[in-house]
């Protein structure tokens, strides 16, 4: 079994504020890992430790000479936040890694091509953790591109062929009216009203999640939206309740 979990941003920063990182967040969520002991590929958002910088350089629209130093910029900012999470992961006894899409990944026209999935399974083999996150990626037709956590969990789920996959959100589910949507197809999406945050996420927020996930479903893998404090019924195979997307 592959199992494939996506911390979003919102959970281990402070969207709200560029620059400042949830530790206490991501300690639970280490200690999670850890309980279950469940072998997996982990995937972290950016929050505000990416976003802003990608946004401020306009990395999103492509890589130039004009905003190339904004590649360093997010790049760095990213990876801060992944040396935290890994840390923390290590800290409490998972063989964690970090594994930089920047170095390993491709695009074109914005969408994955590659994602380092040979090592992954490599490592996965070996026991070991890999920890991918939004970045800065090559593109063949723009240069370079944003590659959020989103679009990276349903690339790896299918070439991976995991069969468990889980994201972790501060909403725990999509939310309608202030509940958790149980449910999410191609054919009740289109009644779902999507809020607009007001931070600065370039990678399309809580409806730019769904319609990757729902890529995922329709090639046969659902895939849950959960709370923090769900993730350990979810590695244990446990009701987690949350929005399945189908």
């Amino acid at each position: 079994m592959t199992v494939i979990i996506k911390l979003g941003g919102s959970v281990i920063t402070d969207k709200a504020q560029p620059g400042v990182v949830r530790w206490e967040s991501i300690a639970e969520l280490a200690a999670a890992f850890a309980a279950v002991k469940t072998p997996a590929v982990i995937v972290h958002g950016a929050g505000s430790l990416g976003h802003p910088e990608a946004k401020a350089y306009g990395i999103a629209d492509g890589v130039r000479k004009e905003n190339a130093r904004g590649v360093y910029v997010t790049h760095e900012a990213v990876s801060r936040l992944n040396t935290e999470v890994v840390a923390a992961l290590r800290a409490d006894g998972v063989e964690a890694v970090s594994f930089h899409p920047f170095a390993s990944a491709l695009a074109e026209n914005g969408r994955l091509v590659f994602c380092g999935e040979e090592q992954i399974s490599c490592l996965l083999a070996a026991g070991i953790v890999p920890v991918l996150h939004g970045d800065v990626v090559c593109d063949r037709k723009q240069g370079g591109c944003i590659v959020s956590g989103d679009q990276i969990v349903p690339y790896l789920a299918k070439a991976l062929g995991a069969d468990k996959i889980a994201i972790v959100t501060a909403t725990g589910g999509v939310l309608a009216d202030g509940s958790i949507i149980p449910e999410i197809t191609r054919e009740t999406v289109s009644a779902v009203s999507f809020s607009t945050a007001d931070t600065a996420d370039v990678t399309g927020g809580m409806q730019g999640k769904v319609e990757e996930l729902l890529s995922l479903a329709e090639s046969g893998t659902p895939a849950h939206i959960i709370k923090p404090e769900m993730l350990s019924a979810f590695l244990a195979g446990k009701p987690c309740g949350g929005t399945l997307v189908k």
